[in-house]
């Protein structure tokens, strides 16, 4: 009985012992969670955006939005049924374009800080596609924009698969308009090179 009684006070310690670490666990899993710790850092480089120019917001970014983001799910759905037709080889490229293209967007668009704030509404919502994240950047004028996030979850991982401008206009829709479009005429190598020209672009432009 005393040992019954030991073991019983051994799983007890145990269970609350790694209570709040499993807590936390979900916590840090959580489609809300994932916005919140990707504005962080997006605040973060945004008040440092002159110390750390085009370079240093990019390499900032790209760690962080490679957590948030599932870029490789995003290249394939903004591709499309063309995506299947393409070599292995093509498909890891426009991959790491597309992913490359990303990052450039965020350090170009976000090259300054004046006061804004980033909201994220606690609760997420249920949708077809997946779970949407409702967000606000609040200019320093007060004006509200809303970022909604599209997400879904991968082995376990919750992750943006979409980005809805004003709360409704998809950003991946319409990549895909122009990207379908590029690679119906011109192929794969013809898309690798308009995302090659963008990511230079944005940056001469910061």
């Amino acid at each position: 009985m005393r040992k019954i009684l030991k073991n019983l006070s051994l799983l007890a310690i145990f269970a609350l012992a790694f209570a709040p670490f499993a807590g936390h666990c979900e916590e840090m899993s959580s489609p809300v969670k994932v916005v919140q710790d990707f504005y962080e850092t997006l605040l973060s480089v945004m008040k440092d955006a002159d110390k750390l120019g085009f370079q240093g917001r990019y390499a900032k970014l790209q760690p962080a939005i490679e957590r948030a983001y599932n870029l490789p799910l995003m290249t394939r759905l903004t591709i499309g049924p063309q995506w299947q037709s393409l070599s292995p080889d093509d498909q890891e490229k426009l991959t790491d374009a597309f992913s490359a293209y990303t990052v450039a967007t965020y350090a170009n668009r976000f090259d300054g800080y004046s006061g804004e704030k980033l909201e994220v509404t606690p609760k997420s919502s249920s949708a077809e596609a997946g779970t949407i994240v409702e967000t606000k950047l609040i200019k320093s004028s007060g004006e509200p924009v809303a970022l909604n996030y599209l997400m879904r979850e991968t082995n376990g991982k919750p992750q943006i698969i979409d980005v809805y401008l004003s709360g409704t206009i998809s950003e991946l829709a319409t990549r895909r308009a122009e990207f379908t479009s590029v690679i119906r005429r011109d192929g794969a190598a013809g898309l690798l090179q308009l995302l090659k020209r963008r990511v230079a672009e944005l940056k001469t432009a910061s």
